[in-house]
Protein backbone atom coordinates (compact mmCIF):
# COMPACT_ATOMS: atom_id res chain seq x y z
CA UNK A 1 0.00 0.00 0.00
CA UNK A 2 1.64 3.55 -0.96
CA UNK A 3 1.20 6.06 1.97
CA UNK A 4 -0.47 9.49 0.60
CA UNK A 5 0.78 12.39 2.41
CA UNK A 6 -3.02 14.28 1.91
CA UNK A 7 -3.00 17.83 1.96
CA UNK A 8 -4.01 19.96 5.02
CA UNK A 9 -3.89 23.66 3.90
CA UNK A 10 -5.32 23.75 0.49
CA UNK A 11 -8.41 25.95 0.52
CA UNK A 12 -6.68 28.43 3.59
CA UNK A 13 -2.79 28.59 2.71
CA UNK A 14 -3.60 28.39 -1.19
CA UNK A 15 -6.57 27.37 -3.64
CA UNK A 16 -8.21 23.86 -3.11
CA UNK A 17 -9.74 23.77 -6.43
CA UNK A 18 -7.67 22.19 -9.40
CA UNK A 19 -8.48 24.76 -11.57
CA UNK A 20 -7.84 27.53 -8.76
CA UNK A 21 -4.86 26.37 -7.60
CA UNK A 22 -3.81 25.67 -11.50
CA UNK A 23 -4.25 29.54 -12.21
CA UNK A 24 -2.71 30.98 -8.96
CA UNK A 25 0.51 28.67 -9.30
CA UNK A 26 0.79 29.99 -13.02
CA UNK A 27 0.36 33.65 -11.86
CA UNK A 28 2.75 33.59 -9.40
CA UNK A 29 4.83 31.43 -10.97
CA UNK A 30 6.06 34.31 -13.50
CA UNK A 31 9.95 34.73 -14.04
CA UNK A 32 11.03 38.48 -14.16
CA UNK A 33 13.72 39.23 -16.80
CA UNK A 34 16.05 40.30 -14.26
CA UNK A 35 16.06 36.47 -12.84
CA UNK A 36 17.62 35.08 -15.76
CA UNK A 37 21.27 37.23 -14.70
CA UNK A 38 22.54 35.43 -12.06
CA UNK A 39 25.26 33.09 -12.92
CA UNK A 40 23.91 29.23 -13.61
CA UNK A 41 22.99 26.28 -13.13
CA UNK A 42 21.33 27.20 -10.14
CA UNK A 43 21.68 24.67 -7.08
CA UNK A 44 18.90 25.79 -5.05
CA UNK A 45 16.71 28.65 -2.99
CA UNK A 46 14.82 30.00 -0.41
CA UNK A 47 11.17 30.62 -0.55
CA UNK A 48 8.49 31.40 2.35
CA UNK A 49 5.80 29.03 2.97
CA UNK A 50 2.87 32.11 3.88
CA UNK A 51 -0.44 31.88 2.46
CA UNK A 52 -0.07 32.42 -1.14
CA UNK A 53 -1.65 35.49 -0.73
CA UNK A 54 1.10 37.32 1.21
CA UNK A 55 4.13 35.27 -0.03
CA UNK A 56 2.97 33.35 -3.36
CA UNK A 57 4.80 36.08 -5.67
CA UNK A 58 8.07 35.46 -3.83
CA UNK A 59 8.12 31.69 -3.49
CA UNK A 60 7.00 31.31 -7.38
CA UNK A 61 9.29 33.46 -8.29
CA UNK A 62 12.02 31.74 -7.09
CA UNK A 63 10.90 28.28 -8.72
CA UNK A 64 10.38 30.06 -11.90
CA UNK A 65 13.92 31.20 -11.48
CA UNK A 66 15.27 27.93 -11.05
CA UNK A 67 13.46 26.40 -13.96
CA UNK A 68 15.05 28.88 -16.21
CA UNK A 69 18.71 26.78 -15.57
CA UNK A 70 17.61 23.58 -13.45
CA UNK A 71 16.25 20.26 -15.24
CA UNK A 72 16.26 18.19 -11.84
CA UNK A 73 14.64 14.88 -11.61
CA UNK A 74 14.32 15.51 -7.98
CA UNK A 75 13.68 18.32 -5.57
CA UNK A 76 15.20 18.26 -2.14
CA UNK A 77 12.72 20.43 0.15
CA UNK A 78 13.66 21.11 3.79
CA UNK A 79 11.00 22.50 5.89
CA UNK A 80 10.19 24.27 9.18
CA UNK A 81 8.96 22.10 12.06
CA UNK A 82 6.40 24.33 13.45
CA UNK A 83 4.67 21.27 15.25
CA UNK A 84 6.89 19.05 16.12
CA UNK A 85 10.54 19.07 18.01
CA UNK A 86 13.58 17.08 18.17
CA UNK A 87 17.72 17.70 17.09
CA UNK A 88 17.75 15.30 13.37
CA UNK A 89 16.24 15.72 10.02
CA UNK A 90 13.21 14.40 9.72
CA UNK A 91 12.24 12.26 6.31
CA UNK A 92 9.17 11.26 4.70
CA UNK A 93 10.68 8.51 3.25
CA UNK A 94 8.57 6.74 0.79
CA UNK A 95 4.95 7.04 -0.65
CA UNK A 96 2.98 10.40 -2.52
CA UNK A 97 2.33 13.89 -1.51
CA UNK A 98 -1.25 15.15 -2.81
CA UNK A 99 -2.18 18.70 -3.52
CA UNK A 100 -5.33 20.06 -5.97
CA UNK A 101 -2.72 19.41 -8.74
CA UNK A 102 -2.44 15.87 -8.28
CA UNK A 103 0.16 13.36 -6.67
CA UNK A 104 4.12 13.66 -6.45
CA UNK A 105 6.38 10.96 -6.11
CA UNK A 106 9.01 10.93 -3.27
CA UNK A 107 12.24 9.75 -4.52
CA UNK A 108 12.76 6.30 -2.30
CA UNK A 109 15.84 5.46 -3.64
CA UNK A 110 17.44 8.52 -2.65
CA UNK A 111 15.44 8.57 0.74
CA UNK A 112 17.49 5.67 1.37
CA UNK A 113 20.92 6.47 0.70
CA UNK A 114 20.51 9.18 2.59
CA UNK A 115 19.23 7.23 5.62
CA UNK A 116 21.66 5.19 4.84
CA UNK A 117 24.64 7.58 4.55
CA UNK A 118 23.91 9.77 8.03
CA UNK A 119 22.12 9.32 11.32
CA UNK A 120 21.46 12.63 11.51
CA UNK A 121 18.10 12.07 9.23
CA UNK A 122 15.34 9.85 10.64
CA UNK A 123 12.52 8.30 9.06
CA UNK A 124 9.33 10.09 10.25
CA UNK A 125 6.67 10.60 7.93
CA UNK A 126 4.03 11.13 11.21
CA UNK A 127 6.08 14.79 11.49
CA UNK A 128 5.33 15.87 8.07
CA UNK A 129 1.00 15.21 8.88
CA UNK A 130 0.14 18.42 10.15
CA UNK A 131 3.24 21.08 8.26
CA UNK A 132 2.10 23.07 5.82
CA UNK A 133 6.15 24.74 4.80
CA UNK A 134 6.59 21.82 2.75
CA UNK A 135 2.84 21.52 1.05
CA UNK A 136 2.63 24.91 -0.30
CA UNK A 137 5.81 24.12 -2.27
CA UNK A 138 4.88 21.11 -3.69
CA UNK A 139 2.22 22.54 -6.39
CA UNK A 140 5.03 25.19 -7.88
CA UNK A 141 7.44 21.57 -8.30
CA UNK A 142 4.31 19.96 -10.20
CA UNK A 143 3.48 22.35 -12.53
CA UNK A 144 7.05 23.30 -13.59
CA UNK A 145 8.39 19.74 -13.35
CA UNK A 146 5.69 17.76 -13.69
CA UNK A 147 8.14 14.27 -13.46
CA UNK A 148 10.39 15.55 -10.63
CA UNK A 149 10.01 13.95 -7.91
CA UNK A 150 10.41 15.15 -3.94
CA UNK A 151 12.18 14.39 -1.00
CA UNK A 152 10.72 16.01 2.07
CA UNK A 153 13.23 16.32 5.25
CA UNK A 154 11.74 19.00 8.29
CA UNK A 155 15.06 20.17 10.04
CA UNK A 156 14.99 21.78 13.61
CA UNK A 157 16.72 24.99 14.44
CA UNK A 158 20.10 23.61 15.89
CA UNK A 159 23.41 23.26 15.55
CA UNK A 160 23.56 20.54 13.56
CA UNK A 161 21.18 22.10 10.98
CA UNK A 162 24.34 22.32 8.75
CA UNK A 163 25.45 18.72 9.22
CA UNK A 164 22.28 17.47 7.91
CA UNK A 165 22.38 19.44 4.82
CA UNK A 166 25.80 18.62 3.98
CA UNK A 167 24.95 14.68 4.62
CA UNK A 168 21.99 15.25 2.23
CA UNK A 169 24.63 17.38 -0.53
CA UNK A 170 26.58 14.78 0.15
CA UNK A 171 24.28 12.78 -1.29
CA UNK A 172 23.78 14.02 -3.72
CA UNK A 173 26.76 14.82 -5.29
CA UNK A 174 28.39 11.55 -4.68
CA UNK A 175 25.60 9.22 -6.81
CA UNK A 176 25.57 12.26 -9.16
CA UNK A 177 21.75 12.92 -9.20
CA UNK A 178 19.96 15.48 -10.60
CA UNK A 179 18.76 17.56 -8.26
CA UNK A 180 18.17 20.83 -6.52
CA UNK A 181 18.03 21.96 -2.81
CA UNK A 182 14.82 24.22 -1.91
CA UNK A 183 14.33 25.89 2.05
CA UNK A 184 11.55 26.97 3.44
CA UNK A 185 11.40 29.97 5.97
CA UNK A 186 9.77 32.83 6.76
CA UNK A 187 11.37 35.93 8.34
CA UNK A 188 10.85 37.92 11.30
CA UNK A 189 7.18 38.03 13.01
CA UNK A 190 6.63 41.39 13.80
CA UNK A 191 3.63 42.88 16.31
CA UNK A 192 1.34 41.89 19.00
CA UNK A 193 0.23 39.24 17.94
CA UNK A 194 3.67 37.70 17.72
CA UNK A 195 4.75 38.93 21.24
CA UNK A 196 7.20 40.41 19.18
CA UNK A 197 7.61 44.34 19.22
CA UNK A 198 11.47 45.43 20.81
CA UNK A 199 10.57 48.93 19.03
CA UNK A 200 7.25 49.31 19.61
CA UNK A 201 4.33 49.23 17.19
CA UNK A 202 3.26 51.54 14.54
CA UNK A 203 5.45 52.29 10.59
CA UNK A 204 9.23 52.55 12.34
CA UNK A 205 8.63 49.48 14.05
CA UNK A 206 7.35 47.63 10.69
CA UNK A 207 10.13 49.56 8.65
CA UNK A 208 13.22 48.28 11.60
CA UNK A 209 11.77 44.25 11.32
CA UNK A 210 11.95 44.71 7.80
CA UNK A 211 15.34 46.77 6.80
CA UNK A 212 17.06 45.70 9.96
CA UNK A 213 16.19 42.39 11.38
CA UNK A 214 15.19 40.62 8.44
CA UNK A 215 18.41 42.45 6.33
CA UNK A 216 21.09 40.87 8.84
CA UNK A 217 19.87 37.71 8.45
CA UNK A 218 19.36 38.05 4.73
CA UNK A 219 23.08 38.79 4.73
CA UNK A 220 24.19 35.36 6.31
CA UNK A 221 21.61 33.49 3.59
CA UNK A 222 23.15 35.72 0.69
CA UNK A 223 26.75 35.11 2.11
CA UNK A 224 26.26 31.31 2.55
CA UNK A 225 26.81 31.57 6.03
CA UNK A 226 25.57 28.53 7.23
CA UNK A 227 26.87 28.20 10.52
CA UNK A 228 26.17 32.02 11.35
CA UNK A 229 22.17 31.40 10.78
CA UNK A 230 21.28 29.09 13.73
CA UNK A 231 22.66 31.94 16.81
CA UNK A 232 21.39 35.22 14.71
CA UNK A 233 17.95 33.51 14.10
CA UNK A 234 17.93 32.39 18.39
CA UNK A 235 19.46 35.67 19.59
CA UNK A 236 17.47 38.02 16.88
CA UNK A 237 14.26 35.98 15.78
CA UNK A 238 14.08 36.82 12.73
CA UNK A 239 13.21 33.19 11.31
CA UNK A 240 10.99 30.25 12.38
CA UNK A 241 12.86 28.37 9.68
CA UNK A 242 16.44 28.81 10.84
CA UNK A 243 17.42 24.44 10.02
CA UNK A 244 16.11 25.19 6.72
CA UNK A 245 17.94 27.60 5.94
CA UNK A 246 21.00 26.47 7.29
CA UNK A 247 20.48 22.73 5.88
CA UNK A 248 19.89 24.62 2.41
CA UNK A 249 23.11 26.59 2.39
CA UNK A 250 25.04 23.79 3.61
CA UNK A 251 23.81 21.29 0.78
CA UNK A 252 23.98 23.58 -1.99
CA UNK A 253 27.56 24.45 -0.97
CA UNK A 254 28.64 20.84 -1.25
CA UNK A 255 26.96 20.63 -4.77
CA UNK A 256 28.90 23.65 -6.19
CA UNK A 257 27.63 27.19 -5.48
CA UNK A 258 29.39 29.44 -4.56
CA UNK A 259 26.92 32.58 -4.31
CA UNK A 260 23.66 33.64 -3.11
CA UNK A 261 21.79 36.37 -4.92
CA UNK A 262 18.66 38.01 -3.46
CA UNK A 263 15.05 37.71 -5.66
CA UNK A 264 13.01 39.82 -3.35
CA UNK A 265 12.34 40.91 -0.04
CA UNK A 266 8.97 42.09 0.99
CA UNK A 267 6.53 42.06 3.98
CA UNK A 268 2.58 40.58 4.95
CA UNK A 269 2.14 44.62 5.49
CA UNK A 270 3.48 45.67 2.37
CA UNK A 271 1.54 43.17 0.69
CA UNK A 272 -1.58 43.56 2.37
CA UNK A 273 -1.72 47.05 3.68
CA UNK A 274 -4.32 47.99 6.78
CA UNK A 275 -5.21 44.50 6.57
CA UNK A 276 -2.18 43.42 7.95
CA UNK A 277 -3.52 44.90 11.97
CA UNK A 278 -0.38 46.00 12.21
CA UNK A 279 1.85 43.16 12.31
CA UNK A 280 4.32 42.14 9.46
CA UNK A 281 5.97 38.44 8.56
CA UNK A 282 8.86 38.89 6.31
CA UNK A 283 9.43 37.03 3.01
CA UNK A 284 12.92 36.55 0.97
CA UNK A 285 13.32 34.81 -1.82
CA UNK A 286 16.97 33.37 -2.58
CA UNK A 287 18.86 31.84 -5.09
CA UNK A 288 21.95 29.62 -5.13
CA UNK A 289 24.24 28.95 -8.10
Amino acid sequence: MVMIREPVVAGRFYPGSPDECEAAVARYGQCRDADASFPGPARGGIVPHAGWMCSGAVAGRVFAALARTATPRTIVLFGTMHRVHGRTGMLFAAGQWETPLGRVDVDERLAERVLGLTNQIVEDAAAHEDEHSLEVQVPFIQRLWPDCRILPVLVPPVKEAPAIGEAVGRTLAEYACEAVVVGSTDLTHYGPSYRFTPKGTGAGALTWAKDVNDRRLIDLMTSMNADGVIEEVARNRNACGAGAIAATIAAVKRLGATRGILLEHTTSHEVLGERGFGDAVGYAGVIYA
